[in-house]
This record gives C-alpha cells, structure tokens and sequence, in this order.
C-alpha cells in the first residue's frame, strides 16, 4: 500500500489506437513481436518538408464507434477526438462497465491533449475570409476546419455517452500528459472524489505545422528513406525522434468497487510523481537528477523499495540529451539495481504519440505484467557506451515481470512516473 493511501485503484479496462493497431490486441502483438509502425506521412503531402516519415494510425473506421444519436457532429470531431472516442470505447467494453453501472458522479476523466491547431491549409482559408470580406467571415460553413477544441469537445462527447459527471481534468504538459493525467486520476480515486475513472491521453500532430515546428528545432529524424529504423532509442545513431498518434484509455476503478462487481482486474496502480526540470525549456535534465526525482516519488508512493522493480518502460524518445539523462536519471533512482533492471522504448515502434505517449506506454506496461514479457527496444544495433543499461534489445523478453515504472519527461521540463504492480489481493 502506498504511503498515507487508504483506497487502492486498480485497473479493469484497456483501449488503445496507435501506429501498430486499432485496438490493444493488435498493439500488443505489434510491440512484443517488434513490428514497426513508422512509415511515410500521408495524411498531408510531405514532398517538399524535411521530415516525410510519421507513425500514423492504419486502417482507422471510426464508424464502428461512433455514437448514431451525435452522428452530426462527426464532420466536425477532429482526428484525434475520434481516435479518443475509439479507445474510450474499447475501454469500457473490456471493463465491462455500461453507462448507468457507475452514479455519474462518482465516474470522471483525466485526458492528455493538446489544444487544436489549424492546418496551414486552415489558416489560408481563415485569413482569405478576413481579407476578402467585410465584416470578416465566420467559416461555419467549413466543416473540415476543426474548430472544436478537443479539451472542450472530447470530454463532453465521452461524458454525455458514458454518463460522467464526476471529476474532469484535461492535462496539456506535452510528452508528460499522458502519464500525469494517469496519476492525477490516482489521485481523485485515492482521494474518494471518484470510483472509477477514464484516464490517459489522445493526439494526432501528423501535420504541417507541428512537423516544421519539431523540425526547426532539430528535434525530429530526418532519416526519410529507412522509416522503419529511424527511431533508435540509446542506439548511438539516434538522432531525433518520430511524431506519431493515436489514443490509449484505461478504466481505473477502486479495489473494492471492482471486486464487488466481479470486473477483471489486469493490475493495480500503486504509485505516482512528478517533478519539474528548470534548466531548459526544451533540453531535459543534463545530469538526470529532476527525472530522477520523479521516479523516486512514484516509488515511494507505491510503497515499493526500487530494488523491486522489474522493468522500465523508459521514455526513450531517441535523441541525444534524453536518452542519456534518462540513463543518469535511472542509476540515479535505483542506484546498483540500475544494472539488474531491464529498459525498454516502444517509441522505437510506434513514433512518439506526444499527449497520449504515456498513456499508451501505461497500457503496454500494465500487459507486460499480465504477460511476464518486456517488450523489446527495436533497431538497437549500435550501443552508446554513454547509455549503458539493459534496453532489452530488439526482442521481447519472456521474465517475470510483477512492478513496473513507466516514464515520460517533456518539453518545458514535465517530469513523470508511475508505478504498476501485479495485483495480489493479501496486500495490505
């Protein structure tokens, strides 16, 4: 049991729409047997851009999902609030909770995503409307300007659907969103201000002007023509990572309302910490310490000693500085029982899903568990003698897997992590 926590929060449902697949099973298979999901960018005309290569959803039908009765609004639903309502589905239906299973307002939502962005297309059709006309022109009429707010639209669409009136947090701290809104559901469980909770995260910056930002920082690969090994995670040819979407939503659910109905409990949520890096906006911790103390909070919280974690879902972006700080940052936490624990980055399959990376590597992390299986960190051929842990390379590894730290450390210096363990209902 966690320090000072009375409620324990375990969690009864999956969901998941990524790069390697459109639900969890076919993620999953994705990632334990190393299959890559980066490829060319076609959700916009790339030719002339020096980033061409994203890890993009295949195969998406949101059709299956969506809810007839606010059909009308699909239009205008951007990409990544339907990716979310799909996750969010799949979710509930392997919780086996329905709406009206739960008081409203004792179900809530913690989400990572990012504030909408216009096109570039959008944004020369927005200024012609203010140039061209006088007064300027509203474009009511464009449905394909996406001019809902996700942290607006998603939680009303996910609340009117789920019956959700309960706490509702809406977290957009970057490539730590995922996690933090994870943990900040944890907390509102623990707390008894609900009893179970929709939490992870959902984004899609597969265009224009995210890929020229990320770019102009020379925070992406530009490794165009071999897409499927431009992601190395402490590989010494890293050089950037791969922006990639999708959504991952798990049902928390406290203990005792889970066993009263009879739910599958996959594992329990122990523990979580954050800590904020001040050095740099963009740079992370050169030393590791603020990462490190992220860590070491989750652990704490959980009440587990570090020597007792198995596996490391690491952040592992495949850039040079944060893959090296989260190095420093994990001997830094668990000191000798660094070189005993195995690391991996799924990054290297699935591109980095920004506001729900973390959120889908909670997934992955929590079926590691289920599984006794690390997943393995792909295209790791080269070692930087700098990074020197156990990064699982390019195949799972079958071992008994029973608490597991997951990471996620972001622009602007978010640090976070949390802890999964395998539920054993003797603990106390």
């Amino acid at each position: 049991m966690g320090v000072g926590h009375s409620r324990r929060v375990v969690v009864t449902g999956l969901g998941a729409v990524s790069p390697l697949g459109t639900d969890v099973a076919s993620t999953w298979d994705g990632v334990t047997s190393g299959r890559n999901g980066i490829g060319p960018i076609t959700l916009f005309d790339p030719t002339h851009w020096p980033v061409q290569i994203a890890g993009e959803v295949q195969g998406f039908d949101y059709s299956r999902v969506e809810d007839p009765s606010v059909a009308d609004l699909t239009p205008i639903l951007p990409r990544m609030n339907r990716l979310c309502v799909a996750a969010t589905y799949e979710a509930m239906q392997d919780s086996g909770l329905t709406a009206g299973d739960v008081p409203h307002d004792r179900l809530g939502i913690s989400f990572g995503c990012l504030s909408n962005m216009l096109t570039l297309g959008q944004t020369d059709h927005w200024r012609q409307l203010i140039d061209l006309h006088d007064p300027p022109l509203y474009p009511t009429f464009d449905a394909e300007l996406e001019l809902r707010l996700p942290q607006v639209v998603v939680p009303r669409t996910i609340s009117d659907r789920w019956g959700c009136g309960g706490p509702t947090f809406l977290v957009s701290t970057a490539c730590a969103a995922g996690t933090q809104a994870v943990g900040t559901a944890l907390r509102a469980i623990q707390r008894g201000d609900a009893d179970v909770m929709l939490a992870g995260g959902f984004d899609s910056m597969v265009h224009e002007v995210t890929i020229i930002c990320f770019a102009l920082l020379g925070a992406l690969s530009t490794n165009n023509d071999e897409p499927e090994r431009a992601c190395c995670p402490f590989d010494q040819r890293r050089n950037g990572f791969i922006i990639g979407e999708g959504a991952a939503i798990l049902v928390l659910e406290e203990l005792e309302h889970a066993r009263r109905r009879g739910a599958n409990i996959y594992a329990e949520l122990a523990g979580f910490g954050t800590s904020m890096t001040t050095e740099h906006i963009t740079d992370t911790s050169k030393d590791g310490s603020h990462p490190a103390r992220a860590m070491s909070f989750a652990a704490r919280d959980a009440g587990v000693n570090t020597v007792d974690i198995d596996y490391i879902n690491a952040h592992g972006t495949s850039t040079k500085a944060n893959d090296l700080s989260e190095t420093l940052a994990i001997r830094l936490a668990l000191g000798e029982h660094a070189n005993n624990v195995a690391v991996s980055s799924t990054k290297s399959m699935t591109g980095h899903l920004v506001h729900a990376a973390g959120a889908l590597e909670a997934v992955f992390s929590v079926l590691a568990i289920r599984d006794n299986v690390a997943p393995p960190t792909t295209n790791y051929e080269q070692p930087d003698p700098q990074c020197d842990l156990d990064y699982v390379p390019n195949e799972a590894r079958p071992m008994p897997i029973n608490t597991v730290l997951s990471n996620s450390f972001a622009f602007g210096g978010n640090n976070a992590s949390i802890v999964f363990r395998r539920f054993d209902g003797s603990l106390t």
